[in-house]
């Protein structure tokens, strides 16, 4: 059995995507969700990268807004596409016709299993928890979701809260209501792994017809550390995928997790106990990373797709 990704199709999302594949997983699904942009922007997004990238597993479209609230994107921070660059962007690609999440993902975990039933989520959580309310049979069967979000001491889009923590924090208390096996992927983890301008130019060295664009998307992505002031960039999703496809690179650690739920600053914050003796855990985060590894992975897979 193969893999599931669920993803707001940002650069880092791609990066990721590409992280699992160079690993060597199958990929059987990708469920879209809002987040880094609109869902009509995460579908156009998916559209170019699928036929950018020769992606040949399906694509499903999902939620375009969170359980309860307003919807909340970080335009502000990746424009309108969702995609920074240093100036390559996709081409357009033709509208694809994605079919709905909720069932594929349903069809995916009543097959016949060959393996764990493994999710890669790479944005707000809510598709997974439409699935944990409307079939929690379903749910129960799956074995992991390692979940690139939360902040075990801080926020990024708030003080508070990180993005897709904030965004839909009621998907995330709902999946730890219903005690699914979640792995967190927190931003301390993430910032673990930086990159720099080098790193682009490194993809952009590796040549072939995709060289280009991978070192614009890539530079762009770190043109926002660079913009406020620092030399580097975290690799958040791309680091999820590392977590997800080589685990004996990250050292996970049992916690309680709880998400905040009010309509005020500390919307969104994720609170991890991380002393055991304190509450039973309900979850896992990551602790320690081999970071030199994983950004050498990261890069590796960008080169690959860049040199086809």
């Amino acid at each position: 059995m193969g893999v599931w990704i669920d993803t707001d199709m940002g650069f880092d999302d791609i990066a990721a995507i590409l992280t699992v594949m160079h690993a060597g997983l199958q990929i059987d699904g990708v469920s879209l969700c809002f987040g880094n942009t609109t869902i009509d922007q995460v579908q156009a997004n998916a559209a170019s990268a699928s036929v950018t990238f020769d992606w040949r597993f399906p694509i499903h479209t999902g939620s375009a807004s969170p359980v309860l609230g307003q919807l909340e994107t970080a335009q502000s921070i990746l424009g309108s596409n969702g995609i920074p660059t240093l100036g390559a962007s996709f081409a357009s690609a033709p509208p694809l016709r994605f079919s709905r999440a909720f069932p594929a993902l349903c069809q995916w975990l009543e097959s016949e299993p060959a393996g764990p039933r493994r999710i890669l989520a790479l944005g707000p959580l809510t598709n997974i928890a439409a699935l944990a309310l409307a079939r929690p049979d379903l749910a129960q069967t799956i074995d992991e979701i390692v979940w690139m979000g939360g902040g075990v001491t801080s926020g990024n889009h708030t003080a508070s809260a990180e993005f897709n923590a904030f965004a839909d924090p009621e998907a995330l208390a709902i999946i730890l209501a219903n005690g699914l096996p979640l792995k967190m992927i927190d931003l301390d983890l993430c910032r673990k792994v930086q990159a720099s301008a080098d790193a682009a130019e490194r993809v952009r060295a590796c040549g072939g017809k995709n060289a280009e664009l991978l070192a614009d998307l890539l530079g762009g992505f770190i043109a926002i550390a660079v913009r406020q002031g620092r030399t580097s960039m975290a690799l958040y999703d791309p680091v999820a995928a590392i977590a997800f496809s080589y685990p004996d690179l990250v050292r996970f650690a049992d916690a309680r997790i709880d998400a905040e739920l009010s309509t005020g600053l500390t919307r969104g914050r994720t609170v991890v106990e991380t002393r055991v003796h304190k509450a039973a855990p309900n979850a896992e985060y990551a602790v320690e990373i081999d970071g030199d590894t994983a950004l050498s992975h990261i890069l590796e897979a960008l080169c690959a797709e860049a040199s086809r």
